[in-house]
């Protein structure tokens, strides 16, 4: 049976370069946000959407991401309803991947969320990324030219690095790349021990 290794850390920490080193090494990797992205371009999906956050989400027969992240991402009980629809359906997308990547020894699963929706349980090892908040929010205003203070408010949806620690197996300091890369050679030779 294939283990599942899950990678995760906070916006900014710099999980999806960690994900291509380990993609780099032969490692399939699951990257959930862009699955998530192809998920919602589902007609059954966006139409939940519609009834759940009305007309004006959608834009052009699909989902204008931009309107909805300014609706869910001050507001937990709004961000919790897009959860239960997006979720299970990228879930069963990665059942999916999975049989497709069975006879690797190990697989990555890398989602920002994933101890705060569950999907923590089904791994068999953690990986958490880390980066002092101050380097995350220069990252994230840089990659996804917004302010500082809509980054705050998703960083304020996602659990704490040590929450996420905690219930971490290895963790990854990311700050310079070549020790970033000397921690995944590390963690790879590890897991494949395992």
């Amino acid at each position: 049976m294939t283990k599942i290794i899950g990678l995760t850390g906070g916006i900014g920490s710099g999980k999806t370069t960690v994900a291509k080193m380990f993609m780099e090494k032969g490692v399939p990797v699951y990257i959930a946000d862009d699955k998530a992205k192809k998920v919602m371009e589902s007609q059954m999906i966006i139409k939940q959407i519609k009834n759940a956050f009305g007309g004006e989400v959608i834009s052009n027969k699909s989902v204008d991401r931009v309107k909805l992240a300014q609706i869910v991402f001050n507001k937990p009980d709004k961000l919790e309803i897009l959860n239960k629809i997006i979720h299970p359906a990228v879930q069963k997308n990665f059942k999916e991947w999975l049989k497709l990547n069975e006879t690797a020894p190990f697989v990555m699963k890398e989602a920002a969320i994933l101890f705060e929706t569950g999907g923590y349980k089904q791994c068999d090892k953690i990986i958490t990324v880390v980066a002092p908040k101050i380097i995350r929010l220069e990252r994230v205003i840089r990659r996804d030219k917004v302010d500082e203070i809509s980054v705050q408010q998703r960083m304020n949806n996602q659990w704490t690095d040590e929450k996420k620690i905690e219930l971490s197996d290895f963790v990854i300091e990311n700050i310079d790349l070549e020790q970033t890369k000397i921690q995944v050679e590390n963690i790879f030779k590890k897991l494949n021990k395992v």
